[in-house]
């Protein structure tokens, strides 16, 4: 059952990956790339799941931490503000 999981969160980032390529905003691609995030952190979850190895679990939590501040980097960039601010 996993498995099919697994293959299913894969097909899922093929299809965030053509929208990242072909969305017509940089809100759509920023969208595109946060759900790619999301997703690769439940393909590390089942991994970890499947092949009892933890470390995949800690690999997906900084994945969504970098994840996080790259959002919040772009959202203050595409609101007009500086970095600093």
């Amino acid at each position: 059952m996993l498995e099919i999981l697994l293959y299913i969160q894969i097909a899922l980032c093929a299809f965030c990956l053509y929208r990242i390529i072909r969305g017509p905003t940089v809100a759509d691609r920023m969208v595109g790339i946060d759900i790619f995030g999301i997703l690769v952190v439940g393909i590390c979850a089942i991994l970890a799941i499947l092949t009892d190895r933890m470390f995949l679990i800690d690999i997906g939590i900084a994945w969504i931490i970098l994840s996080f501040i790259g959002t919040l980097t772009l959202a203050k960039y595409l609101s007009g503000k500086k970095l600093n601010e």
